[in-house]
């Protein structure tokens, strides 16, 4: 008799998942921009909401999720050991990336057969904060201006003392990190809440974007959006994927689907900081990362990863010599390399900071800054791009050093594949 109920019961509704209604979101944005151009850009305020809703997220899940993060590894070698591999790791791949950005550039050519003249206009000099400067600007002077101000990297450094002063405290701290890893475990949720909307908010910025720049902005510099597009796919394909497969012994094909949802919501929102709520629970809920692991390296990634923007400047860079017919020196590659590695390390992780760091790559090797404004008009859309390659580098040094550290449940990482 039961058999027959359970036989003759209504079947459950299957759901879609999130990653395909942010991609149903975003085909339809595109669509409304094309159709309906200037009335779609109207639509930006339901992308702005949502846009808003994550930045809401952003300085208490850094903060609680790193002090969270720092108060469960009791082991001070550990965090630092823990540490040093993420921070390593991100500039490598940077390292990497820009070299991937200069070498698809010079193959293709793109600015080649433009022939423009930089005009007499003298061009406004761009200072970048010296070496020292950066440092020093790690510790806040103030951390609560740093937490309402929400400069990022003030408060990791912050936070990681924070979590380590905890830590000595004892039994007398206790109350304290209960405490934060309660109000950790509500921006948790609180996420999960904001990602209902992501539909919506990303079906809004699509309709603007497409809308406002249509396809007539994009023929003029197809070649270099789609050389900046084919040099991303390729370093996420053939640089994190190996590595993945290589150094840490898993199924990078596991590992391509978990950043799917994050990816979405990089492509969509330009800004990794932005992303990172989404980011940590892929890492955790999709890949096995740990806690403690994903507490940590995660907004560190946010901060300093920027291996898509990387690549960006590497193809714009010779993109604009090219067009200007300035021929560039071994030494000036160099540069570039050297230049966007370091400028990653202060750049903050939103919308349009590439180009600011574009500017001062410019500047470094002498190109004319008025470059920028040829670059400025799809800047956008390669945002995007870049957004998502960043998005992507900070879930795989995540994996790396969870792995490294045997703090990945393997069979949640496994299931992602099912």
């Amino acid at each position: 008799m039961t058999d027959d109920l359970t036989l003759g019961s209504p079947p459950a509704k299957k759901k879609f998942a999130l990653w395909a209604k942010i991609l149903i979101g975003m085909l339809l944005g595109v669509l409304v921009g094309l159709l309906f151009k200037e009335t779609a850009v109207e639509l930006k305020p339901i992308g702005t909401l949502f846009i808003n809703a994550i930045k809401m997220l952003i300085v208490p899940l850094v903060f609680c999720s790193l002090v969270s993060g720092v108060t469960s590894m009791q082991d001070s070698q550990k965090l630092g050991r823990i540490g040093i591999k993420a921070f390593c790791l991100y500039l490598a791949t940077t390292f990497v990336a820009i070299a991937v950005g200069l070498a698809f550039s010079i193959i293709a050519e793109p600015g080649v057969g433009l022939n423009m003249v930089a005009t007499a206009v003298e061009s406004q000099q761009v200072s970048s904060p010296s070496i020292i400067q950066t440092f020093l600007n790690l510790i806040p002077t103030n951390p609560v201006d740093a937490l309402a101000s929400g400069n990022i990297l003030q408060i990791i450094i912050f936070a990681l003392f924070f979590g380590v002063a905890l830590n000595l405290c004892g039994d007398k701290g206790r109350l304290a990190i209960d405490l934060i890893d309660s109000l950790a475990e509500g921006t948790y949720k609180l996420t999960g809440m904001v990602m209902t909307l992501a539909p919506y908010g990303v079906f809004g910025l699509m309709a603007w974007t497409t809308g406002k720049y249509g396809l007539d902005v994009l023929l003029p510099l197809l070649k270099v959006v789609l050389l900046i597009y084919l040099a991303c796919i390729f370093h996420v394909l053939f640089v994190y994927a190996p590595i993945i497969r290589i150094f840490a012994k898993l199924n990078p094909l596991r590992y391509l689907k978990g950043v799917v949802n994050p990816a979405f919501v990089g492509f969509s929102t330009c800004s990794s900081s932005g992303t990172l709520p989404i980011t940590i629970k892929a890492a955790r809920e999709e890949m096995g990362v740990s806690k403690g692991i994903s507490s940590f390296v995660l907004p560190l990634g946010a901060t300093i990863n920027m291996d898509g923007t990387a690549i960006y400047q590497g193809v714009a860079a010779v993109f604009i010599a090219q067009a200007f017919g300035i021929d560039l020196s071994t030494g000036d590659y160099f540069t570039i390399i050297v230049t966007a590695t370091l400028a990653s390390i202060g750049t903050a992780s939103v919308p349009g900071a590439g180009l600011i760091m574009l500017s001062l790559i410019f500047t470094s090797i002498g190109l004319p800054l008025e470059g920028l404004a040829i670059i400025a008009g799809v800047d956008r859309i390669l945002d995007m791009a870049r957004t998502t390659v960043n998005v992507c580098g900070d879930l795989m040094v995540s994996l790396l050093v969870a792995k490294s550290e045997k703090e990945i449940d393997e069979d949640v990482f496994n299931k992602s594949a099912t």
